[in-house]
């Protein structure tokens, strides 16, 4: 794996063939009475930007990350008590424990003896900690869900007692009301200045609150599980009686010179973990997810620990071309906001990128447009459904949120010359919407548009395009408003794309109207 500075060897490596790889698993980790159950965490990040999820888990957790030869995947080790705190992490799409990890694996030359191979590694490996963590990260989401509906029934009954025949926004199946919402959002804005600094105080208390709250979960949960010694291997879990537990295995293979498919690998590696645990085998219906991973030579096995993927948090309302929230809040990264910045996203779609921003950068002001009214809609809705989550947390303040969406017209956009800190968008790609040819007169425009917007000197945009060929011809046009500083080579749904990060210059842009 290709390792970041200072990053330590991961716990969980052994080469195949070693006397490590071959030990039984209670002889690799021994378990020390009171010792701090810690686990290598991977996680899958947007193609490209895996250095900026590595700089997220730096930060937020202080864990130094290794990023893998395999793109869009990155390790690191916590303290498993820290589990909330990384689902928490916003450039992440999915999370999986490590049970183990082979650098370089060598595969035999026959179907019948790699996949052999592969079946005899099941008993060798060191399950018994990642089951546990994968065990303490069940815990955390029923406890989770518990204090979700708590929260949603004391919100309904305190409207109960409030409601001398006023609707409090709990009509949530009356679609009419949400239109209404989206109109509102359309029109209103979201916080006043006078009552910032007082709501930004209250979220940061309630989300000090929920962290804590998520810690003591973690810490009770670890100290019940100390006292009683679970071995993994008869498919026993902490709830009292034993439960046959069901499982699947799902195998991701890159990589051309191996002699078995996916679907091989992940059969009879199954067949051994079922025959190792005892676990019935259910392809729909399972509590455990085994991951198998095989990148060339690299083989790392894992425990899932997401049920669906993470980039789907704020998104309730989807569109043809809906960006994931963890790409977003990469290219939002890249651009580096700063408090009071003025941040436009002037082709917003269903919102992902303002919404995302306005999330994680409250103290910046965040404008998104767009030109197709349906578009407007969705991303309206996107930013109620937001608005009612804040609600249901415990907190006695209706939080809003810095943001504000428009219809407009990406090339007269109604914004003063100079008054934009920051653009990120989406741009168009030529395929679901519009089309390539169109692109050739809309890009040019956008750019000198926005360059127009833009604050010379100091502005900066972060814009994502599939339709390269025709993004570099317009940029050469308009090489005496923007520099390109930085190129990020992204997946976006199976297409390769390019997420570019453009300074402003000081030289002027061309008005075309007034528009005060």
């Amino acid at each position: 794996a290709v390792t970041a500075p200072g990053v330590p060897g991961r716990r969980g490596m052994a080469e195949p063939g070693t006397a490590e790889a071959q030990a039984p698993a209670e002889a690799q980790a021994p378990a020390e009475q009171g010792a701090v159950l810690a686990a290598v965490i991977g996680a899958t990040v947007p193609t490209g930007f895996e250095l900026t999820a590595a700089a997220e888990v730096q930060e937020k957790l202080g864990s130094a990350s290794s990023i893998s030869r395999d793109r869009g995947k990155i390790y690191f080790e916590v303290p498993a008590q820290s589990l909330p705190q990384v689902h928490r992490l916003r450039s992440v799409d999915n999370l999986f424990v490590v049970v183990q990890e082979f650098k370089d694996y060598q595969f035999k030359e026959h179907k019948e003896d790699a996949l052999k191979d592969l079946e005899g590694l099941v008993k060798n490996l060191p399950w018994t900690d990642p089951l546990k963590v994968w065990e303490l990260n069940n815990t955390l989401k029923k406890r989770k869900i518990k204090r979700k509906k708590h929260n949603v029934q004391s919100a309904a009954s305190k409207e109960k007692l409030n409601g001398d025949g006023e609707e409090q926004g709990t009509d949530q199946k009356d679609t009419g009301k949400q239109e209404d919402c989206a109109q509102n959002a359309a029109e209103v804005e979201t916080t006043s200045s006078q009552d910032t600094e007082k709501t930004q105080e209250v979220a940061s208390q309630n989300e000090e609150e929920e962290e804590d709250n998520e810690q003591s979960d973690a810490k009770d949960e670890l100290q019940a599980g100390s006292g009683s010694e679970s071995k993994a291997g008869e498919g026993e879990i902490s709830e009292g009686e034993a439960k046959v537990l069901k499982f699947r295995v799902t195998c991701n293979r890159a990589g051309d010179k191996h002699c078995f498919t996916s679907n091989e690998a992940a059969r009879d590696f199954g067949g051994a973990v079922q025959e190792h645990f005892q676990w019935k085998a259910d392809m729909t219906n399972f509590d455990v997810e085994v991951l198998l991973n095989i990148h060339n030579n690299e083989v790392v096995v894992g425990i899932a620990l997401t049920e669906e993927s993470l980039h789907r948090r704020n998104i309730t309302h989807f569109g043809p071309t809906t960006l994931r929230s963890t790409l977003a809040y990469g290219m939002l990264r890249l651009c580096d906001p700063q408090p009071t910045d003025i941040i436009v996203d002037p082709m917003c779609g269903t919102g992902a990128i303002p919404i995302e921003g306005a999330t994680e950068w409250p103290s910046c002001y965040h404008i998104a447009g767009d030109n197709n009214p349906q578009a407007v809609k969705r991303a309206a809705n996107n930013i109620c459904s937001l608005l009612k989550k804040n609600e249901n947390k415990e907190s006695s303040t209706s939080l809003g949120i810095p943001l504000d969406i428009i219809q407009w017209d990406i090339c007269n956009l109604p914004l003063r010359t100079g008054s934009v800190d920051i653009i990120v968008t989406d741009m168009p790609f030529g395929k679901r919407i519009g089309s390539k040819k169109k692109n050739w007169d809309l890009y040019p425009s956008c750019l000198m548009e926005m360059g127009r917007i833009c604050t010379p000197g100091t502005g900066r945009a972060v814009l994502l395009t599939q339709d390269k060929k025709c993004f570099v011809k317009a940029l050469s046009r308009m090489g005496h408003i923007w520099r390109k500083s930085q190129t990020v080579w992204v997946n976006v749904g199976g297409l390769h794309a390019a997420v570019y990060l453009l300074k402003r210059t000081w030289e002027r842009a061309e008005e075309k109207r007034s528009f005060w």
